[in-house]
């Protein structure tokens, strides 16, 4: 793998972690193409998820980013009664894996990553861990998220659950 590209790529997703740590959400969302997929699937079974977010249950399912922008308004208008007062958040992503997208615009890229994310609310911590799949498209000298695809491994969800925790 090019180090420089290994490198840019791990830039981009950790400012995409701290953006949404920070809660600077007008960053945040800029870094979503307007038509990128977010999804979260919900189990089946034990260790079968399900893939069709149309058909099947998800945790998390936005066709596109007018979805996390309407949770970002909701956020900011205090309009979320799961997300007032919001947490903290601290996300930590390894693992970074990069793969030439098949089939896809050129120089898209898939990307797996494991993460972490920590939070804290009404005096009570949490975690949330699992694994990610990233589509990205170069823009200028960055990226853009076409689709971000969380896989919640620790499932058994004894809080709120929102974007801003994957």
């Amino acid at each position: 793998m090019n180090p420089t590209l290994q490198h840019a790529v791990e830039q981009f997703l950790y400012r995409n972690a701290e953006l949404c740590d920070k809660q600077a959400w007008d960053e945040y969302l800029e870094m979503f193409d307007p038509e990128s997929e977010f999804h979260v699937p919900q189990w089946e079974s034990e260790h079968t998820y399900t893939t069709d977010p149309r058909r099947s249950m998800s945790l998390i399912y936005y066709a596109n980013r007018s979805g996390l922008e309407d949770r970002v308004y909701r956020i900011r208008t205090g309009k979320s009664a799961a997300s007032t007062p919001m947490p903290r958040t601290m996300h930590q992503i390894s693992n970074v894996r990069i793969a030439e997208l098949p089939g896809g615009a050129r120089g898209a890229l898939e990307v797996h990553v494991n993460w972490s994310t920590h939070h804290y609310r009404f005096a009570t911590a949490g975690h949330f861990f699992g694994h990610a799949t990233y589509q990205l498209r170069p823009e200028g000298e960055s990226f853009r998220i076409t689709r971000k695809h969380v896989v919640l491994l620790n499932d058994t969800i004894n809080a709120v659950l929102d974007f801003y925790h994957l």
